[in-house]
């Protein structure tokens, strides 16, 4: 299973992923990708400003 889809299951709005990690998405189902927002970071202090803020 895929990250995106756990996060889906478990009724995430939005996924907190690291840019490093886009690649991984390449094989993300279309239904997903309108079933969750994700935003990516490029590093630690990018991630916690980005979690703060939703």
């Amino acid at each position: 299973m895929h990250i995106a889809e756990l996060a889906v299951e478990k009724q995430a709005q939005t996924l907190l992923m690291p840019v490093a990690a886009r690649r991984q998405l390449n094989d993300l189902p279309d239904e997903l990708w309108t079933k969750i927002s994700i935003e990516f970071y490029k590093d630690a202090a990018d991630a916690v400003f980005k979690a703060l803020l939703e």
